[in-house]
């Protein structure tokens, strides 16, 4: 079997397990889940979901943000880990958003990732589940490690990875892809202690490394 018809039917029975995948930072707007992206690297989106609402309060958008004390961001960020430059990332990036952006998260790639802290991976997220713009996909530590092991790349670099990904599925599914393999990764294909035995993906994946 190939990539592209495993990818289809990864898709097709994951999607069976996750009727309705969204996003474990909770956010209101673009601007929000930018924010708990950011601070997500690292770090569990459970502990930035404890995190956030105190950070939305003192700073609800890009304008409150960018006049905010540094060392304030960094005491509320603070268990999120790596706080000193998530907070002055943050900060910088709510100033550039206000001079460039008129206070609005922009729609596109390039000026999301010319954001301070920024990567593909956050804008993928921003754009694709914020916007309704389908760039590509998002790879972080889960989507890694489930791309190699189940053959649709050969690569360990989330660049190259998210190139391999793109071709198999379709432009409008890049952010639920994401999806899928963020909450499969979480609760079957598992780093350390994969449940091959119990996976409804067992008969067509080659287990690469496992």
């Amino acid at each position: 079997m190939d990539a592209a018809a495993r990818a289809r039917l990864i898709q097709t029975r994951l999607r069976s397990l996750y009727p309705a995948p969204e996003p474990a930072l909770v956010h209101r707007n673009a601007y929000e889940l930018l924010v708990a992206t950011v601070l997500a690297a690292q770090c569990t989106d459970a502990r930035v979901n404890t995190v956030t609402p105190e950070f939305f309060r003192r700073w609800p958008d890009p304008t409150t943000l960018a006049q905010a004390a540094i060392a304030e961001v960094e005491m509320v960020v603070h268990s999120t880990g790596f706080f000193r430059q998530k907070a002055k990332n943050l900060v910088a990036a709510a100033n550039l958003l206000v001079t460039r952006h008129g206070g609005d998260i922009p729609a596109s790639m390039a000026e999301l990732t010319a954001l301070p802290g920024v990567a593909r991976k956050t804008a993928n997220i921003v754009l694709s589940n914020a916007l309704g713009i389908h760039e590509g996909i998002a790879v972080d530590t889960h989507v890694r490690r489930l791309a190699y092991r189940m053959g649709l790349t050969t690569s360990e670099n989330p660049v190259i990875i998210e190139k391999d990904l793109m071709p198999l599925f379709a432009r409008d599914s890049y952010g639920e892809i994401n999806h899928l393999l963020v909450l499969f990764g979480r609760d079957v294909c598992k780093a350390r202690s994969p449940r091959c035995h119990s996976c409804v993906l067992d008969d067509i994946c080659p287990k690469i490394g496992v």
